[in-house]
């Protein structure tokens, strides 16, 4: 056991997240068409509006509060709150938005597996992916009552001190990590495969989700004419034009009272035009 451990939560990490990295990078320069979520909401709106909206409010707030939880180091927020108090917030905050996600992607489940229009329109993969989140979800609400029995904050220490190992590349203890109960190996290595799947399934479009911040922060699109080295006012309508719109209200006047002849057949205008006029709409 001792060397298995040591490969799942040693080696496993590393490989899930070069997978992850490269795959993405791989994936967005060579199938730039597949870089999309495919959404179904032209075929059925019903259930998408409640379960989609919650799926995504819950997934956020888990993800980032997963994110900070576990890379944020005690000797930085033990100056100001106990370890104790941190898990106990994150019991309380990562159970509602947990119960608010589990909700919504069952619905989501629920919507892609019986209504006959989206299971027709839908790949293997993204019934397979959405099954994955769902469980790693039940899972990871199972581990509360665990957490609540450990309030001390002693698990979520190791857990965080397991996570900013791995990413600062230092040698990990995972016989320190056997010792915890069942639901937080199984949440750990099943968290760790979804990233080893990411690159190959439609949760590549959470990539662009955090790009698209950019586009708050990106410069005004200038838009110039190619028309170098003409007057101010070039597109302006020559005076006789305006004068003729403003004698008709901006209007072509009928030609019963006394304006343009039209022809008989396709209602084409017959009356030459000022040379004024002509010459304008040529321009433009």
């Amino acid at each position: 056991m001792t060397t298995l451990h040591g490969f799942v939560f040693g080696v496993y990490p590393y490989i899930c997240l070069t997978v992850f990295l490269l795959g993405s990078l791989i994936r967005f320069d060579r199938d730039q068409y597949t870089w999309k979520s495919d959404s179904s909401q032209l075929l059925r709106t019903g259930l998408l509006r409640w379960g989609s909206n919650l799926f995504h409010v819950g997934i956020l707030f888990l993800f980032f509060g997963h994110l900070l939880g576990l890379l944020t180091p005690h000797a930085f927020y033990g100056q100001f709150m106990e370890a104790s108090v941190k898990q106990r917030i994150a019991i309380w905050s990562g159970g509602a938005f947990g119960v608010l996600c589990f909700i919504g992607l069952s619905m989501l489940i629920y919507r892609r597996v019986f209504d006959p229009r989206i299971r027709y329109t839908s790949h293997r993969t993204d019934i397979a992916i959405l099954v994955i989140l769902w469980v790693q979800l039940v899972v990871g609400l199972i581990t509360l009552p665990f957490s609540w029995a450990h309030s001390d904050g002693a698990v979520m220490i190791i857990l965080a001190d397991w996570a900013q190992r791995i990413l600062t590349l230092r040698s990990v203890d995972a016989e320190v990590l056997a010792g915890l109960p069942w639901p937080y190996l199984f949440h750990l290595v099943l968290g760790m495969t979804i990233f080893l799947l990411f690159p190959f399934s439609r949760l590549v479009h959470i990539w662009s989700g955090f790009a698209s911040i950019g586009y708050l922060f990106r410069p005004y699109q200038l838009v110039r004419s190619r028309r170098l080295g003409l007057p101010h006012g070039h597109l302006e309508p020559p005076h006789d034009v305006r004068s003729d719109r403003a004698a008709t209200g901006g209007q072509r006047a009928h030609p019963a009272a006394g304006g343009q002849r039209a022809h008989p057949v396709a209602g084409v205008d017959t009356k030459p035009q000022p040379a004024a006029a002509s010459a304008w709409r040529r321009e433009l």
